[in-house]
C-alpha cells in the first residue's frame, strides 16, 4: 500500500508541478518547479523513496532512449553527423577523463574511480530540460538538432564509461586494453541486439495482423515492451543495455516506414508514449527533489569527507565543477567549429558565428534525467560489504550540477539567444510541396482505379463517375496550386487558413451539441463517445 501511495503522490506531484510551471509569469523551466515541488514533498511529507539503482535504471532509462531515438529527427541527424559524434564521443571522453582528475584534484578524499564515475555520469546532456527553459525564446532548429542528437548519443557513451568506472571502483584495477576490448563488445553487441530486438517484433506484429487483424491496444503494449525487451536482453549477455536500447529507438522509425499500423493505432500509441514520457521526466525530477531534504540533511556529514566543516564547502564544489564543465565545452564547441571550417578547405564565409553562439551552445549542456539516473546506480556497497566510498558525496554533487546548470541556462539561455543572428534556416516549402504533389497523384490513380472496378461490379455508373469526378477535382486543384505556386498559393494558404478556422468552430459546436444531448439524456453514452470521439479526430487533423 505504501508503494502505490508514493507512486501516486510522484504523479500527483507531476501533475501540479507542470501546471505551476505553466502558471508563472516568468520563465521558470518546468524541472525547477519539479525539484522544488518534491523538495517540499520531501519535508512535509512522511513519505521516504529508497531507490534501489538496478530497478531505477530498469524503470525509467529504457522507455526514455527509446522514445528519444525513435522520435529524433534523422535527415537533421545525418546533416550534422560529424559535429554530433564530436560533442557526443568525443566531449563525453574529454569530460570524463579531464573532470575525473579535476575532481580527484579538488576533493582529494574521492578516490579516482569515483571521480571518473561522478565525471561520467555529469557528461550527458538532456533536451528536454533545454526545451523546457528555451520555451519562451526559441533555440534555433539546427542548434536544437544538434542537442538532441548529441544528447542521444552522449547518454549511451556517458553511462558506458559509469560503468567502466564503477568496475574500476568495485576491484581496484583498470586496464585501457582490456577496456577497449570490453567497449568494443558492448557497443556492437547492445547495436545489434537493439536493431534485431526490433526488426523481429514488428515484422511479428506485422505477420499476426495481416493475417488476423490489428489489435490496436495490443500494439500499443508491445511498443512499450520493445525498449525493455531490448535492454534486458543485452544485458543478459553483458553487453550495453543503454546503446541496444537507443539502437532499439531508432530502428523503430525505419521499421514503421515498411511496415505501417493503422491510423488509430499510431494515434494512440503516440498519445500513450507522450503520457508516458511526461510522468517519467518529471517522476525523475520530483524524485531529485524528494532526496534533496536528505542530502542536505547529511551535507555537514558528507563535507567531513572532504575534510571541512562547513557545509557551503558543497556549494563551491558544484559551483567549481559546473564553471570546468561549462569552459571545457566552449572550448570544445569552438574547437569543433574551426575544425570544420578546415574540412571544408573554406573561410567560414558570410555567416561567422558571434562568441554567444558557443556560449549558448555551452549553457545548453544542462544536466538533467540520465545524470540523476546514473548517479543513482552507484552501488550501495563495495565486493566485501563495505559502503561504497564517497556514493553520497558524488550524489550531493551530482543534484547540485543539475540544479546549478537549470538556473543557469534558464537564466543565460534567453539572454544569450535574444537578438542573435543565425543563418537562415533552409526553406521546407519546396519539399512540402514535391510531397503533397506525389500524394495528390498517387490519390488521382487510385480514385481511377476504385471508380473502374465500382463501375464493372454495380451499377449506376454513371453516380460512380461522378462521386469519383468530385473527389478527384479537389486534388487536381490541389496539384495546380502547388506546381504554380506564386499569388494563387499565397491564395490557397489564405483559404485553408479561413477554412480552418470555421470549420473548428463548426466542430466545437458540434461537440457542444451532442454534450447538451448527453445531459439531456437524448441520447445514450455509447453514442455520445462514438461521436465525440469522431470530432476529436477531425479537430486533431486540423490542428496539426
Amino acid at each position: 500500500m505504501e508503494v502505490v501511495s508514493i507512486v501516486l503522490l510522484l504523479l500527483f506531484a507531476v501533475v501540479v508541478s507542470g501546471a505551476i510551471a505553466r502558471i508563472l509569469p516568468v520563465n521558470v523551466p518546468a524541472p525547477l518547479v519539479q525539484i522544488a515541488f518534491g523538495a517540499v514533498i520531501g519535508m512535509v511529507a512522511d513519505l521516504r523513496v529508497t531507490l534501489v539503482p538496478e530497478l531505477f535504471l530498469l524503470v525509467f532509462l529504457p522507455p526514455l532512449l527509446f522514445i528519444d531515438g525513435w522520435r529524433i529527427p534523422k535527415d537533421e541527424l545525418l546533416k550534422d553527423v560529424p559535429v554530433v559524434v564530436e560533442l557526443a564521443l568525443g566531449l563525453v571522453l574529454t569530460t570524463v577523463v579531464g573532470i575525473g582528475f579535476f575532481i580527484d584534484w579538488l576533493i582529494p578524499a574521492m578516490p579516482l574511480a569515483v571521480s571518473f564515475a561522478l565525471a561520467a555520469v555529469v557528461s550527458p546532456t538532456d533536451p528536454i530540460a533545454v526545451s523546457a527553459i528555451a520555451a519562451r525564446v526559441p533555440i534555433p532548429r539546427r542548434m536544437m538538432h544538434i542537442l538532441e542528437g548529441e544528447a542521444l548519443l552522449n547518454d549511451a557513451s556517458g553511462l558506458v564509461c559509469l560503468r567502466f568506472a564503477i568496475a574500476a571502483a568495485l576491484t581496484g584495477t583498470f586496464s585501457l586494453a582490456q577496456a577497449a576490448g570490453n567497449f568494443v563488445w558492448l557497443a556492437a553487441a547492445g547495436i545489434a541486439i537493439g536493431v534485431a530486438t526490433t526488426l523481429a517484433i514488428t515484422r511479428a506484429k506485422a505477420w499476426v495482423s495481416r493475417r488476423f487483424g490489428e489489435d490496436i491496444g495490443s500494439q500499443v503494449l508491445v511498443s512499450l515492451l520493445i525498449p525493455f525487451i531490448a535492454y534486458i536482453g543485452a544485458e543478459h549477455v553483458h553487453a550495453s543495455g543503454i546503446l541496444a536500447v537507443v539502437a532499439a529507438g531508432v530502428t523503430m522509425t525505419f521499421a514503421e516506414m515498411s511496415r505501417q499500423a493503422l491510423p488509430a493505432t499510431r494515434m494512440r500509441r503516440n498519445s500513450v508514449w507522450d503520457t508516458i514520457q511526461f510522468a517519467l521526466n518529471g517522476i525523475i525530477f520530483v524524485l531529485l527533489g524528494e532526496q534533496l531534504p536528505v542530502i542536505l540533511s547529511g551535507a555537514r556529514e558528507t563535507v567531513k569527507l572532504t575534510s571541512h566543516e562547513n557545509p557551503w564547502w558543497l556549494a563551491l564544489y558544484v559551483l567549481a565543477i559546473v564553471a570546468v564543465l561549462a569552459g571545457l565545452r566552449f572550448i570544445w564547441v569552438w574547437l569543433s567549429f574551426r575544425l570544420s571550417v578546415m574540412r571544408r578547405g573554406t573561410a567560414p564565409g558570410p555567416y561567422s558565428p558571434d562568441w554567444r553562439v558557443f556560449a549558448a551552445m555551452s549553457l545548453a549542456g544542462v544536466r538533467g534525467v540520465i545524470t540523476l539516473a546514473g548517479v543513482l546506480t552507484l552501488p550501495l556497497a563495495m565486493a566485501d560489504g563495505s559502503p561504497f566510498p564517497a556514493r553520497d558525496l558524488a550524489i550531493a554533487l551530482a543534484a547540485g550540477v543539475i540544479i546549478v546548470s537549470l538556473v543557469a541556462a534558464s537564466i543565460g539561455l534567453p539572454l544569450l539567444l535574444r537578438g542573435l543572428a543565425m543563418p537562415a534556416e533552409p526553406s521546407r516549402q519546396e519539399e512540402e510541396n514535391r510531397a503533397r504533389v506525389a500524394a495528390a497523384e498517387a490519390a488521382l490513380r487510385a480514385i481511377d482505379k476504385v471508380q473502374r472496378e465500382l463501375t464493372e461490379n454495380e451499377r449506376d455508373g454513371d453516380i460512380h463517375a461522378e462521386a469519383a469526378e468530385r473527389i478527384a477535382d479537389l486534388y487536381r486543384e490541389r496539384i495546380r496550386v502547388r506546381v504554380d505556386g506564386g499569388s494563387s498559393l499565397r491564395a490557397v494558404r489564405q483559404g485553408e487558413r479561413i477554412d480552418r478556422a470555421l470549420r473548428l468552430a463548426g466542430i466545437r459546436a458540434e461537440r457542444e451539441a451532442v454534450f447538451r444531448l448527453l445531459r439531456a439524456r437524448q441520447i445514450g453514452s455509447e453514442t455520445g463517445r462514438k461521436l465525440t470521439r469522431e470530432l476529436d479526430m477531425l479537430e486533431g487533423r486540423l490542428r496539426t
